[in-house]
């Protein structure tokens, strides 16, 4: 009997045993489920790459043209991703803007007073530049201001994933942007970059002035002589690679970038949204309209129309100011450059007086 007893006794626990063990492992998978889905959602999405074909096709003209190995060339491409939000900021840039929106993104009191500090910290090379180029300092100050706001904003886009992607998935620019690859490789290769590391625009400009790769290797210049072109890192090398590329595209010293029409003489019919400067001063005087300044009658130049908030504007175009637009093609970019550096030199002549 008190075998019997304990058999049922016996058979009991075995019961509760199993029960708990039951739930325990019930619980257990329930937990390890969790921690599975978890785990999946906090995975990275794999990104898209380019296009494979283009991607053969690109690698074996760099080994032709270059002497490049066409397989480590796929390879560095193969850890490019593919950006949507590159091909939709392409879609939507800045200048498309009206001047009476675009003009305040740049002409503000943060940006003119950083622009001070800029010139102050960085005068040498700065004087040094305009003697050598023939710059002003308060034009290469501009510059850099509007490009990064002295640095602050040089782009976080890895240059690598922003030139696959418009080189080979924005056709409408596709060849510039397929050369500009071409560049960036030849680029790493002769400054011994890493071709992942270096980051910058959506567009692929980068370091303080936001260079493309074409424009770095003709006119980045090592101006502190310390055997590295460094426009990432050092403002120094980025100030006298502004100034080589306004050089090198005519700019000429002491002569004015642009001037306000007389408002009396505006002429809409005259004026243009193109800076192309296939007339001279004269030829828009005897047009009637004439520049608020005096300059020379045989200066050539463009009548330019800008939407201002309270009606149109209207600025004569000089060569100094076609040079500034060989950096970026907008007029609307030039004349935020100049108004710009007019608004830190006075306030860099008001603070050293």
């Amino acid at each position: 009997m008190h075998h019997a007893r304990w058999k049922r006794r016996a058979s009991k626990l075995d019961f509760d045993v199993t029960r708990r063990q039951q739930r325990f492992q019930n619980r257990r998978a329930a937990h390890l489920l969790v921690l599975l889905f978890a785990t999946l959602f906090a995975l990275p999405i794999r990104a898209a790459g380019l296009d494979a074909q283009q991607v053969e096709l690109f690698a074996l003209e760099m080994e032709h043209k270059h002497g490049f190995d066409a397989t480590a060339v796929k390879n560095v491409l193969n850890l490019a991703v593919k950006l949507d939000s590159v091909l939709a900021t392409m879609a939507r840039p800045a200048e498309s803007k009206p001047w009476s929106q675009y003009r305040p993104l740049f002409l503000s009191a943060e940006r003119i007073r950083a622009g001070v500090e800029f010139w102050n910290t960085y005068a040498t090379a700065l004087d040094d530049v305009s003697t050598q180029y023939g710059v002003p300092p308060e034009i290469v100050v501009a510059i850099i201001g509007v490009e990064t706001f002295y640095g602050r904003n040089m782009g976080n886009y890895r240059v690598l994933d922003a030139l696959g992607t418009l080189a080979f998935h924005f056709p409408a620019r596709g060849a510039f942007f397929r050369s500009e690859l071409e560049q960036f490789l030849l680029l790493t290769r002769a400054e011994q970059l890493d071709p992942v590391t270096p980051r910058g625009s959506y567009a692929g400009a980068m370091g303080f002035p936001q260079f493309m790769p074409s424009s770095f290797l003709r006119f980045a210049v090592d101006f502190d002589h310390d055997g590295h072109r460094d426009i990432w890192r050092n403002p120094v090398d980025a100030i006298g690679s502004v100034a080589s590329y306004l050089h090198a595209h005519g700019w000429r010293a002491a002569e004015p970038v642009t001037m306000v029409a007389e408002p009396s003489n505006w002429n809409e019919n005259n004026s243009s949204t193109k800076v192309e400067l296939k007339q001279t001063i004269a030829e828009y005087a005897s047009a009637g309209s004439s520049p608020r300044s005096t300059v020379a009658p045989n200066a050539p130049a463009v009548l330019l129309a800008y939407a201002g908030a309270e009606g149109n504007e209207y600025w004569f175009a000089l060569n100094n100011f076609y040079v500034i637009t060989r950096y970026n093609h907008s007029p609307k970019y030039a004349l935020a450059v100049y108004q710009l550096a007019e608004a830190i030199r006075d306030m860099h002549t008001q603070k050293t007086q």
